[in-house]
């Protein structure tokens, strides 16, 4: 990737409905060279998907958890295909330190999140432990990416 495509890939996670025409002036290309490089971008996999951002109180979701676990190795891979295959599921980590796994969640209340916790996670056989927190206030949610390379304003690291 050279400047450029690093631009297009910024312009794209700020808003990934910009058009070719305002892609292309704003990284000085024509409308031909800007369609190839997204392309391009797209055919190497840098770039995934497109999506729209959801307001989650309106769509049912404003509930958000972080939810530690703890797993056994035994079960685990079952475990997790099952809580990567839940919509309520938005991110599912495997980290280092005390616990197994950090999974954000969201749902639509408190009932739900006793449900899913009772009646999805809980269940596994390989979970051993959950600590769940619960979000008061998203300070900051975002899918963009720094890109290494490009000067967002600030450090690099």
């Amino acid at each position: 990737m050279d400047d450029i495509d690093r631009k297009i890939c910024g312009l794209l996670q700020a808003n990934a409905r910009a058009s070719s025409a305002e892609l292309a002036e704003t990284v000085g290309l024509s409308v031909s060279s800007a369609n190839e490089r997204v392309r391009r971008l797209v055919s190497q996999g840098v770039v995934v998907g497109w999506q729209a951002r959801l307001d989650p109180d309106v769509v049912g979701a404003g509930l958000c958890a972080l939810v530690f676990i703890d797993m056994d190795y035994e079960g685990e891979p079952e475990a997790c295909a099952a809580l990567v295959a839940r919509p309520e599921v938005m991110e599912l980590h495997h980290v280092s330190g005390a616990h197994s796994y950090l999974m954000k969640i969201r749902v639509r209340d408190s009932r739900a999140l006793q449900a899913f916790l009772q009646e999805v996670l809980k269940p596994l056989p390989a979970v051993r432990r959950t600590e769940t927190l619960l979000s008061l206030e998203a300070l900051k949610e975002t899918t963009a990416m720094p890109i290494a390379g490009l000067d967002s304003g600030g450090d690099d690291a």
